[in-house]
C-alpha cells in the first residue's frame, strides 16, 4: 500500500495542499458568495415581506377602527331616529286621547244634560200622578174627593222632608 510508504508522503501532502488551497479558493471566491447573496436576499425579501405586512396590518387597522366609528355612528344615529319617532308617536297618541277625551266628554255633558231634561220631565209627571193617586185613594177611602189645594199641601210637605 503506497498510502502508508513514507518515501510518497511528501508528494501526497503537496497535492493534498494544492487541491484543499484551490477548492478553498474556488468555495471561498465562487460558490460562497453566491450562497451569501441568495441568503442575503431571501433575508431581504422576507424582511421586505414583514415590513409590508405591517404596514397592512396596520393599515387594517385604521380602517377597522373607521368602521367601527362608523357603526357606532350609525347605531347613535338609529337609537336617535328611534327615540324621536318614539316621542312624535306618543305626543300624536296624547293629541288623539286628548281629542277622544274632549269628545267623550262633550257628549257625556250632553247625556247627562238630556238625562237631567228626563228626570225633570219624569219628576213633574211622578208628582201629577201622585197627586191624581192621592185623588183616587181619599175618594175610595172617603167617598169624596179630596181638595186640589189640600193634595199639593201634603205632596210638598212630603217632598220637603225627603
Amino acid at each position: 500500500m503506497p498510502q502508508f510508504d513514507f518515501a510518497v508522503w511528501p508528494g501526497q501532502i503537496v497535492w493534498a495542499l494544492i487541491i484543499f488551497v484551490s477548492l478553498y479558493v474556488v468555495l471561498s471566491r465562487v460558490l460562497l458568495p453566491r450562497v451569501r447573496a441568495a441568503l442575503e436576499a431571501r433575508a431581504a425579501k422576507i424582511s421586505g415581506d414583514m415590513d409590508e405586512a405591517r404596514r397592512l396590518r396596520a393599515e387594517a387597522q385604521v380602517q377597522a377602527d373607521a368602521a367601527a366609528k362608523e357603526i357606532a355612528d350609525a347605531r347613535l344615529r338609529a337609537q336617535r331616529t328611534a327615540s324621536e319617532a318614539k316621542a312624535k308617536s306618543a305626543d300624536e297618541a296624547k293629541a288623539r286621547q286628548a281629542a277622544l277625551e274632549a269628545d267623550l266628554n262633550a257628549r257625556i255633558a250632553d247625556a247627562e244634560v238630556k238625562i237631567r231634561a228626563s228626570r225633570d220631565q219624569a219628576m213633574t209627571n211622578v208628582r201629577s200622578i201622585a197627586a191624581d193617586t192621592v185623588v183616587a185613594i181619599s175618594e175610595k177611602l172617603t167617598g169624596e174627593a179630596p181638595a186640589a189645594a189640600d193634595v199639593e199641601t201634603a205632596l210638598s210637605a212630603v217632598a220637603s222632608a225627603n
